[in-house]
């Protein structure tokens, strides 16, 4: 890893092509933001994970939180892993080994048959109102990544306590 995400820092305002058009800034945008970065299509964890997106939709709303997914995949690939997993938020896609970098992501080398292209493993980024980053976690498997809710619950108390930052030193 090149990069290090801090927590209380700024998130980088690293912007790819998003499904259905445009593009998708992971940066801030003056709302609570959570940004899942997910291996690709070829991860059936992954899969899993954005899966239980839809489930978790009150919760995230109620909270105010805009919640996106990228990966490294190509527009084919993530237009696969939006169809299997049904998942509503903004995908982007396209994340490249110079933004998982930057972002202090751990890259991986596909085995034979995972996939055609180097990818991230899993992270996701917490950013407040201000465009700090309240949440980091950055695993090097697929098998180590937060419960969703469990994050979930985690900044409602931080809205609700004032709760600061932590881990800055």
């Amino acid at each position: 890893m090149s990069g290090k995400i801090t927590a209380g820092g700024a998130m980088p305002s690293i912007t790819v092509p998003k499904l259905g058009g445009g593009e998708l800034n992971l940066g801030p945008t003056g709302d609570w933001r959570m940004v899942i970065v997910y291996r690709g299509k070829h991860c059936p964890i992954c899969m899993r994970y954005l899966s239980g997106l839809d489930a978790l939709k009150d919760e995230i709303t109620e909270l105010g939180l805009d919640v996106v997914a990228v990966s490294g995949d190509s527009e084919a690939q993530a237009q696969a892993a939006v169809e299997q997993t049904e998942v509503k938020v903004p995908v982007g896609y396209g994340l490249t080994v110079a933004h998982m970098k930057q972002l202090g992501l751990y890259v991986s080398t596909p085995r034979p048959n995972e996939t055609d292209h180097e990818f991230p493993e899993p992270g996701m980024f917490v950013v407040n109102g201000e465009g700090q980053v309240q949440i980091v976690d950055i695993s090097n498997a697929p098998f180590a990544r937060p419960e969703i809710a469990s994050i979930l619950r985690g900044i409602k108390f931080i809205k609700e306590k004032g709760y600061p930052i932590r881990g800055t030193a």
